[in-house]
């Protein structure tokens, strides 16, 4: 991975992150639930 992608990458997620914050999605526990079900999903085949 280049610098330029790299940064290109950071600023996406960045720039998601404080849109989701402007316009109220709650997008956050959205990912944060389906985090926590990859967990267990995990732990399950562990």
């Amino acid at each position: 991975m280049t610098n330029k992608i790299a940064i290109a990458l950071g600023l996406l997620i960045v720039s998601l992150l404080v849109l989701n914050a402007v316009m109220g999605w709650e997008a956050h526990v959205f990912l944060g639930r389906k985090f926590i079900d990859l967990i267990e999903y995990l732990a399950f085949w562990r």
